[in-house]
């Protein structure tokens, strides 16, 4: 199954689970490409949508988060980053369970969505826009975190390392970089697609997210989510692609070793179990490490 499936992680969500329609087999390793090309919105323009689509998780990721922070950083945990935060719902989260959180996203329609949120909510947080490959903050935070393969979105190597020595650079010796993505196992299916439904009061939404094209060659994969949002009064439509990268275990170590200021203490799954550690292996799709500044 390809590494950006299982977004709901086992919560009763997901309506369907199924491979492509049958195509001709790929060639040397790459993926069938999708023909039909519709008309595409960003769909980080509709913060509250794309919010809702992963809304179901936050309570698992911000416990695990906060054990995370407690097992592993040296020191109190008190002020933490997220970059690019999109909606936030895990800086709202995160700042509700007492933190002083900032949050910071590449698009002004997600930076004053989240901005609102903080305001009713009267929290202890600050989003503000910048890009996750080239920031600096005026001080540093005790941890950070970046989940559901907002690093994949980092398509080529030097925006990868400028992330992650961004984000090195932002915390304290001994502070904790928590990161969640979706590895490529080398027998993993390249076809794949997911439904999901979301629904807020009288609001429903359909999300279909399907690979419609991925090679191992370039280590990229073209993703279509489709919403289809139902209102008592109207119904309509947003399609949007974009391009994540593909690492599987052995090019994610690599990655990681040109980051020396970061040691790895632990890896686990979207279980969020943190005493069922996982094999930093061929195998692990579902992964999420956390890392500590020496």
């Amino acid at each position: 199954m390809a590494s950006v499936v299982k977004a709901k992680r086992k919560l009763g969500v997901v309506e369907e689970m199924a491979p492509l329609t049958p195509g001709p087999s790929p060639a040397r390793g790459e993926g069938r490409k999708d023909k039909a090309h519709p008309k595409t919105e960003n769909w980080y323009d509709y913060p509250q949508y794309f919010d809702w689509a992963f809304a179901d998780e936050t309570p698992a990721e911000a416990e695990f988060l906060d054990a995370a922070f407690a097992k592993y950083a040296r020191g109190p945990v008190r002020r933490m980053l997220e970059p690019a935060c999109g909606g936030g719902r895990l800086v709202v989260e995160m700042a509700r369970r007492g933190y002083e959180v900032l949050g910071f996203d590449n698009n002004p329609k997600m930076v004053d969505y989240v901005a609102k949120r903080i305001t009713r909510g009267k929290l202890s947080a600050r989003v503000f826009e910048a890009d996750m490959v080239d920031f600096r903050l005026p001080e540093p935070v005790d941890a950070a975190f970046n989940t559901f393969n907002t690093f994949r979105h980092l398509t080529t190597d030097e925006a990868a390392l400028g992330h992650l020595r961004c984000t090195t650079r932002a915390l304290r010796p001994g502070g904790v970089f928590v990161l969640g993505m979706h590895l490529l196992p080398p027998d993993a299916s390249l076809e794949c697609i997911e439904r999901w439904t979301a629904e807020r009061g009288t609001t429903r939404i359909h999300y279909t997210l399907r690979v419609i094209e991925s090679s191992r060659r370039t280590r990229l994969e073209r993703c279509r989510i489709s919403m289809l949002v139902r209102k008592p009064a109207k119904e309509f439509r947003l399609v949007d692609e974009f391009d994540l990268r593909l690492y599987n275990a052995a090019q994610w170590r690599k990655m990681l070793a040109q980051v020396p200021e970061l040691e790895l203490c632990g890896v686990y799954d979207f279980d969020y179990d943190l005493e069922r550690p996982a094999k930093f292996d061929n195998r692990l799709s579902d992964a999420v490490f956390v890392l500590r500044k020496k």
